[in-house]
């Protein structure tokens, strides 16, 4: 169900029941900052919220019908902290869209980038594809017993998915990962692992491509054929070492990586 408040506090009391939040609510909240375009996380107790600033994100209102037609499908309990008014805009403007529309949109990266550490590459080779956290824990291929979003407030079922970012952020959950611990310094020295980037314009194409609001995904697997188009390694990049880190690998990684971008770009 899809709920609607003008307002809400963020702690562990959920005043659509009452009680304590469960695993099966998410918040989407509007704001008016100038810190952000969207920041997510759990405070306090609450349930895992995306803030969405209307101000800094052009095209909040494509993400909040994402955000809408994603819980829905998912059979999430969503609360929407917004007027009605800008409810109704959203409506509007997202009309005749989907949350996985097979189409890349003007406003969305046409390359996708997904980090992993340099064993779990090698995993991936053999494999022909990129599998979610759930999967590989089913297949015993992950001894963890859970993801380090986790620690961030990340709900359980992101590890049904494939996550996608740009930047550092990739590198700093390989670094995390390799510290047991959220590490954001991004100067951090870790091993390097491997930065694939992958077609988004056919993932969405072929109908792979999932919005939720907030984040570009792909369900359970995805194939390397034909989708990646390269990977980045110490090796591949030329570095003297695999140790570097987070900024400096993924900097000199899309650097690396540009020319064949912009042809992407023109496809």
């Amino acid at each position: 169900m899809i709920y609607r408040l003008d307002g809400l506090v963020e702690n562990n009391v959920n005043p659509i029941t009452g009680y304590t939040y469960d695993n099966s609510w998410i918040i989407l909240m509007l704001t008016d900052s100038f810190d952000y375009q969207q920041m997510c996380g759990s405070s306090n107790g609450c349930a895992y919220t995306i803030k969405t600033s209307r101000n800094q994100h052009k095209d909040w209102k494509m993400a909040v019908g994402d955000f809408i037609g994603f819980c829905e499908a998912d059979g999430k309990n969503a609360i929407l902290v917004m007027s009605e008014a800008d409810l109704n805009a959203v409506k509007k403007e997202y009309e005749g869209h989907s949350y996985h529309e097979p189409l890349l949109r003007e406003n969305e990266p046409p390359v996708l980038v997904h980090s992993t550490a340099m064993n779990n590459w090698k995993q991936i080779e053999r494999d022909g594809m990129l599998k979610s956290w759930n999967i590989l824990k089913s297949e015993k291929v992950i001894a963890e017993d859970q993801p380090i979003g986790i620690q961030l407030g990340d709900p359980m079922d992101f590890s049904d998915y494939i996550m996608f970012g740009g930047g550092v952020t990739g590198e700093i959950v390989v670094n995390s990962k390799q510290q047991g611990k959220i590490v954001m310094d991004v100067n951090a020295e870790y091993l390097t692992g491997a930065r694939l980037y992958f077609d988004a314009k056919r993932m969405a194409q072929d109908g792979l491509l999932v919005r939720d609001g907030c984040h570009l995904k792909v369900k359970d697997r995805l194939p390397l054929a034909p989708y990646l188009i390269w990977t980045a390694t110490w090796e591949t990049i030329g570095f003297a070492s695999q140790v570097s880190t987070p900024k400096i690998f993924a900097e000199q990684a899309d650097k690396h990586f540009e020319s064949i971008a912009q042809l992407y770009n023109r496809q």
